[in-house]
């Protein structure tokens, strides 16, 4: 998985190491195997599926007395997949729950890493960046590199914090220190570190050329891995450093990619972005309607310096904020529900909308829903919608 192999072999290689049952208390295997396999599956964007994992894999650790370390480490690794759903909230709480637990226990160093990384990602994301200082100082965050394979990495995620306070020198110094490591690993895959996105992002003002060529070899990587949320992602970061009327097509395939994942903050993100800059190109119905879109998404996800941002878009372009459309909720309308099951039938696009009398865009907008309310993405939506709970009549 790190090194970039197709998601399909990667997913191939999961399900055949969980054929027959994988304990997670395994004292011969130990507990990392498990849970490794289970974040494979959050990588290739089935997130829920990592949960199920998890839920049950935590349920045998506490039957079997494993708490300390192990539930630090749970806890906060459930928290990574709710953060990459963008449940920013629910990240939150279970990052800092894991490292409460971890703060307890002798030793449980590594699960305190795991923690501080994630919980500073999630804080950057809800736009906290002063608390995610706080904690990084707060535990020498940044001042040592740990002596294990720990995720997300940390020096990427000190860089990020660098980024978010404009110190884009010493955060590409730092990038680029983890890029040249990771590359003579040939740990190539942007889903599972995202350094090259983030260096292109420090460079951009500095050395717009490079900043142009890191997101390209980043897409490029991101196609061949296959999951639909990084390679939106991927393009995201290329629109943003490419700019001006050529960075709109790469907006629109972001936006068309991440429509098709369980990500809803990054969603959110790239609609704000293409929003904005379809807005500084004139085209402001266009704009309006990413932007409230984008809104809406920054807000369920609890990205208080994201929404903020689309409601500075929306006035700037002389549009005013409307009331969100529906309620925050996991649970899937029965709408929902009948473009998904006709969709798993095999039915195409244009006759589910054609059956349901809706707009081919109406029907792809309510299949992204399904797959960010679910936690999985197209490959996955048979089985997953088989264990998802139907809606009260």
């Amino acid at each position: 998985m790190v090194r970039g192999e197709p998601r399909q072999t990667v997913l191939a290689c999961a399900e055949q190491a969980l054929r027959g049952g994988m304990s997670w208390t395994d004292e011969n295997r130990g507990f990392e195997v498990p849970v490794s396999v289970a974040l494979v599956f959050m990588y290739c964007d089935q997130p829920r599926r990592a949960e199920e994992l998890f839920t049950r894999g935590m349920a045998e650790c506490e039957r079997k007395g494993w708490r300390g370390s192990h539930l630090a480490l749970g806890q906060t690794l459930f928290g990574y997949i709710r953060y990459r759903r963008g449940c920013l909230t629910d990240a939150e709480e279970l990052a800092r729950e894991g490292l409460r637990t971890a703060d307890k226990m002798e030793g449980a160093v590594p699960a305190q890493w795991f923690a501080i990384g994630i919980l500073i990602q999630t804080l950057l994301a809800r736009g906290r960046t002063t608390d995610a200082r706080q904690l990084a100082d707060s535990y020498h965050y940044g001042e040592v590199v740990p002596n294990a394979v720990i995720y997300p990495d940390p020096r990427t995620v000190y860089a990020e914090l660098l980024l978010a306070e404009g110190r884009h020198a010493e955060a590409e110094r730092l990038l680029s220190a983890v890029g040249d490591w990771l590359e003579g690993r040939a740990w190539r895959n942007p889903a599972w570190c995202r350094w090259q996105l983030s260096l292109a992002s420090a460079v951009a003002s500095s050395a717009p050329d490079r900043a142009v060529s890191l997101a390209r070899d980043a897409v490029k990587r991101a196609r061949d891995f296959g999951a639909a949320s990084v390679i939106g992602q991927a393009l995201h970061t290329e629109a943003e450093v490419t700019g001006g009327p050529a960075a709109l097509d790469l907006y629109t395939e972001a936006v068309e990619h991440l429509e098709r994942s369980p990500a809803s903050y990054e969603l959110a993100r790239a609609l704000v972005g293409h929003g904005a800059a379809l807005s500084r190109h004139g085209r402001l119905q266009e704009a309006a309607d990413r932007l409230y879109q984008g809104l809406e998404g920054a807000v369920h996800c609890g990205a208080e310096a994201l929404s903020g941002r689309a409601r500075e878009e929306l006035s700037a372009a002389g549009l005013r904020p409307l009331p969100l459309r529906y309620a925050q909720t996991d649970t899937l309308t029965a709408h929902e529900r009948r473009t998904a099951e006709l969709t798993v039938q095999g039915h195409p696009v244009a006759v589910v909308a054609k059956q349901l009398r809706l707009t081919e865009q109406g029907v792809k907008q309510l299949l992204s829903s399904v797959y960010r309310k679910i936690g999985t993405d197209a490959a996955d939506l048979t089985s997953a919608l088989e264990r998802f709970p139907r809606p009260r009549s």
